[in-house]
């Protein structure tokens, strides 16, 4: 069923890049991890190297699921937005391009989830 507005949306969002005191905002989760039944929220500087917030706060946010120390980091794909991501772990966030509130998505093949199970 086909919907229509009636009158323009006049809405102002009010988590933009400007509330956050220079960090931004970025959504990750880890496919096939139900353990975390959502992507994670990180308020990170845009100045952090990749590694570093892989290495830190994803660390911080996964590491209690047993397959985590596990990951071959050679064979992980990233997703950006649904599409194939590379990111280089020496630059920064922001010089991979990863804007404020970008939705990353982790996928390890070799590891899906305790038991084979997914979770």
């Amino acid at each position: 069923m086909t919907i229509a507005s009636i009158r323009p949306y006049g809405g102002t969002p009010k988590d933009t890049e400007d509330k956050f005191h220079g960090n931004r905002i970025l959504y990750v989760g880890w496919d096939s991890h139900l353990m975390f039944y959502a992507p994670s929220r990180f308020c990170i500087p845009p100045s952090m190297a990749f590694a570093d917030f892989v290495a830190g706060p994803l660390a911080q946010a996964f590491g209690d699921h047993p397959q985590w120390a596990q990951i071959d980091w050679t064979k992980a794909n990233w997703l950006r937005s649904n599409q194939p991501f590379s990111p280089d772990g020496a630059k920064s966030l922001h010089d991979n391009g990863l804007g404020h509130k970008e939705v990353l998505r982790l996928q390890t093949p070799d590891l899906q989830g305790i038991g084979g199970c997914a979770i």
